[in-house]
């Protein structure tokens, strides 16, 4: 059974910084690439970064490039997410998420592509 634990949310004021943390087991973690995802009341689960089973390739979205780090310790079956510089468009529940990459047609981006998630962790940052 996968198994994806979130932890390390909370709440922050603007400019605080949060590392997020995700414990993965049931699956053969190196196998897979791990994602961060986010969503806001109201709004569709959005895309924050991903890296592959290596850490070698990593992407983040737009919106946070250079304030957000994602890495991963495969002896940790681990993967975090180091936030800093945060700004209050960045409250929402955070996610992660895992998936092995298709060998045709894949895409980071797409939730439908992941099969496994976490439970999620609150992030909330004030003004």
């Amino acid at each position: 059974q996968v198994q994806l634990v979130e932890s390390g949310g909370g709440l922050v004021q603007a400019g605080d910084s949060l590392r997020l943390s995700c414990a993965a087991s049931g699956l053969t973690f190196k196998s897979y690439s791990m994602g961060w995802f986010r969503q806001a009341p109201g709004k569709e689960r959005e895309f924050v970064a991903v890296i592959n089973w290596s850490g070698a390739s990593l992407y983040y979205t737009d919106s946070v490039k250079g304030r957000f780090t994602i890495s991963r310790d495969n002896a940790k079956n681990t993967v975090y997410l180091q936030m800093n510089g945060l700004k209050p468009e960045d409250t929402a529940v955070y996610y992660c998420a895992a998936k092995v990459p298709r060998l045709v047609g894949d895409s980071v981006y797409d939730v439908r592509q992941y099969p496994y998630w976490g439970q999620g962790t609150q992030v909330t940052v004030s003004s």
